[in-house]
């Protein structure tokens, strides 16, 4: 700091060859004698040592030199007065720098030191220099502190001892000294005095690691200008930018102090860069778990590939979070699709490989798989280019042994699928907004315990989520808002899907999903879809629904509880088995379906919530919970609630195991399926064989295999009205589709009666 340059404040005196008017005798203040009217006193024009100077005599006790023009006293500011005395002849007095402390109006501030130290004059013609410094801290090197009362200041200087002597005083220096100061009274150290040069090119690095350990708790200031640094640089202290940094992209910039996106903004002048940067931090830097975006809209200019702009790390297992801001594209051709078509082989023997694949260079990781015998959301997981195969994030179920494949990779604002593995990254309150022109997350590789929470996935051109490996084990979307960009589409018309999921054990919880083609494509088993409101109606009320849900792994171990199922089903498949039809596993099962409410309006009587959709023989039902749920149609009735897709194959009704379907409520829904189910048989002619059917009540349309309860209602009688005690006996599984009983009474009787069957075995 220095006032006579950055304010322009003139702080010398005047010379005293320009007159001695206005140097006085006294304080200096209105009314006191100046030494132009004293007569013991004269300019001395061509002194030897000093040039023009002052010659006085001592005729007083205390004679005092003082610059009658207010010096201005401004807070943080330092001053140094310095003058050269010698002595002539006679007496030999001392000498000190001194001042009088005003106020605005004129007053005297009294109650302050007004003076520094003497120095002797211990020999004729010796130059003899003083000074002091003055100043409103209380600091070491201040030899008046006058605090922040003080306005201005007359400088000079006092002759004390012994009268009579005659000395000569050279032009009396007033210069800002607060320089002296600057690193210890202001709450910040500036990169410039510890040698930065801010041209762009020169290395400052080591300028600012001095910088920053010298400010001993204080920020560091990156004043104006472009500082490079060609290597990495840590922060322990708090920085504020007011010039901007460039570094190598393989160079660190680490903020231990304000370890937030604003701070990197600022330091690079660059919102995408400084994205790319924090980051890089954040993968590196283990004192801070999270990036706050402070709630700032980045705009990108291309996708952001996480792994390269870390450029170190090809795995990470801390717990990191990104959080608090909103990310979106610029609508550039560098988020359009890239689309590729070529050929390849499958054998099944190798479920997730294609060999002899064309033009594979230009295939990227990461792009989807499509054509036929290829289930919904397969990926290329990574490429051989000198064995010519492709790793695929998931089998096929029917592929033929060579055909043309679709591979369009999708662009996505962060794509962290570089990275072979990552656990518990957690991205938490930021909105991706995708504005149709691209997908938002494509998470790593491999993985664990991946968690987006409290986000907005807003309008993707084609993906919400994505995996394309198994970075999804453990997966956890919590609280998450999915805004499609179809919602105008009729549903059939569209094709965006808002997440993904291979591997097992994901927690989908309290998601709200408008208008998708489909909620969730999820592969893998030990899932937790739990509260969440996915709906998928349209405008114009088409009979056209599709599923809301995938469940692709027949036995997926999965629990969907307490969901809101909008216009939508649950479809249940094995599309990702290379090896579909049942080879004695354990076929459908492990799926409980418990306190979701189902609905639809204005749906075609034909559509179902609960589907399941065999990919080849010899499949069945094995462990399946449906309870406590509401299904409930408007505008017309639904035939049944479930169904079996038979479009590539059925299911072995002679099979079902384990099946548990009561306490659902049921609204304009035909007919109302139960397991175990119990009927009335209201015979009023006396008969030997009572017949009951079970068609509109048994799972999937299933047969009644066992019949575990008959109860009489009342008396059942015989030909003469006598009472019978005898009891039937039953034969299930009878009529074209197994649904039909008929009871064998010992003689003919009429009655009623209850009977229980179920569609499935007891063990």
């Amino acid at each position: 700091m220095n006032k006579a340059i950055t304010d322009g404040i003139d702080l010398l005196p005047p010379y005293f060859s320009d007159g001695l008017d206005v140097w006085s005798s006294g304080d200096g203040a209105p009314g006191s004698t100046m030494y132009d009217a004293v007569p013991t006193a004269a300019f001395v024009p061509s002194d030897s040592d000093f040039g023009g100077c002052l010659e006085v005599q001592k005729t007083a006790s205390l004679q005092k030199i003082r610059f009658s023009g207010q010096t201005p006293i401004l807070p943080g500011c330092y001053l140094k007065i310095t003058a050269r005395v010698k002595a002539l002849s006679g007496n030999l007095p001392s000498v000190r720098i001194a001042g009088w402390a005003g106020e605005t109006g004129g007053s005297h501030v009294s109650g302050l030191v007004e003076t520094a130290s003497e120095t002797a004059l211990t020999a004729y013609g010796d130059i003899v220099e003083v000074s002091a410094i003055v100043g409103s801290g209380n600091r070491n090197g201040v030899d008046m502190v006058w605090g922040t009362g003080v306005d201005y200041g007359h400088f000079g200087i006092d002759l004390t001892g012994a009268n009579g002597g005659v000395a000569r005083v050279d032009d009396i220096r007033i210069e800002d000294a607060t320089k002296v100061f600057h690193r210890n009274m202001m709450d910040w150290v500036d990169v410039r005095d510890f040698g930065a040069v801010g041209d762009g090119v020169t290395d400052d690095s080591a300028a600012f690691e001095a910088a920053d350990a010298a400010a001993d708790g204080r920020r560091v200031l990156v004043s104006a200008g472009t500082y490079h640094l060609a290597t990495h640089v840590t922060f322990e202290s708090e920085v504020r930018f007011e010039g901007q940094v460039t570094m190598p992209t393989d160079m660190r910039l680490v903020l231990s102090r304000n370890y937030d996106y604003p701070s990197y903004a600022a330091a690079f002048g660059d919102e995408e860069l400084a994205l790319k940067k924090a980051l890089q931090a954040l993968f590196n830097f283990t004192d801070h778990e999270s990036l706050d975006l402070c709630g700032r809209r980045i705009k990108l200019s291309e996708p952001l590939d996480v792994h390269a702009a870390v450029d170190n790390k090809d795995s990470f297992a801390n717990r990191r979070i990104l959080r608090n801001g909103q990310i979106e594209n610029d609508g550039s051709a560098a988020w359009d699709t890239d689309v590729f078509v070529e050929t390849a082989s499958y054998d099944a023997g190798a479920p997730t490989t294609l060999s002899n694949v064309s033009g594979l260079a230009a295939i990227p990781v990461g792009a989807l798989v499509e054509g036929t015998g290829v289930g919904r959301e397969v990926y290329v997981r990574s490429k051989n280019v000198a064995a010519g195969t492709i790793e695929l994030s998931l089998p096929l179920y029917a592929a033929p042994a060579v055909q043309s494949y679709t591979f369009s990779r999708f662009k996505y604002l962060l794509d962290f699928s570089g990275f072979t593995y990552i656990q518990r990254f957690n991205i938490s309150d930021v909105e991706f907004l995708c504005m149709g022109n691209c997908s938002a997350l494509m998470i790593p590789l491999d993985g664990l315990a991946f968690q987006v929470r409290d986000c907005f996935i807003t309008t993707p051109k084609d993906r919400g989520i994505t995996s394309i490996g198994h970075g999804c084990a453990g997966l956890q979307l919590d609280r998450n808002q999915f805004l499609s960009n179809e919602q105008t589409l009729d549903a059939a018309d569209r094709k965006t899907i808002a997440y993904n999921v291979n591997s097992n054990d994901t927690k989908i919880r309290d998601n709200r999903a408008v208008r998708f083609r489909h909620f969730g494509v999820m592969a893998g088993t030990g899932h937790m879809i739990l509260s969440n409101h996915f709906f998928q109606g349209d405008n114009a009320q088409t009979d056209q629904r599709t599923a809301g849900l995938i469940l692709s792994s027949n036995n997926c171990m999965t629990i969907l509880g307490n969901n809101y199922v909008d216009n939508c089903s649950i479809d249940w498949s094995n599309e990702h088995d290379a090896t579909p039809d049942d080879q004695n596993g354990f076929s459908f099962g492990g799926l409980t379906v418990d306190g979701n409410i189902f609905y639809a309006s204005n749906a075609p009587s034909w559509f179902s919530f609960l589907r399941i959709r065999p990919c080849g023989t010899g499949h069945y039902v094995n462990g399946l919970s449906v309870t406590g749920n509401t299904f409930r149609h408007s505008g017309g009735s639904l035939d049944r609630v479930e169904e079996v897709d038979t479009s590539i194959s059925t299911l072995d009704f002679d099979r079902f195991l384990n099946i548990r379907w009561e306490g659902n409520t049921y609204n304009n829904i035909s007919a109302r399926t139960m397991n175990p189910v119990t009927i009335e048989i209201n015979q009023s002619n006396v008969a030997t064989p009572w017949d009951g059917d079970f068609a509109d009540y048994l799972p999937f349309g299933g047969k009644a295999r066992k019949i575990v309860g008959i109860t009489a209602h009342n008396q059942i009688d015989n030909a003469a009205n006598q009472k019978v005690f005898s009891m039937p006996y039953a034969v299930p599984n009878l009529g074209t589709t197994g649904s039909e009983v008929r009871l064998h009474w010992s003689e003919p009787v009429k009655g009623k009666v209850y009977v229980t069957a179920r569609v499935d075995n007891l063990g």
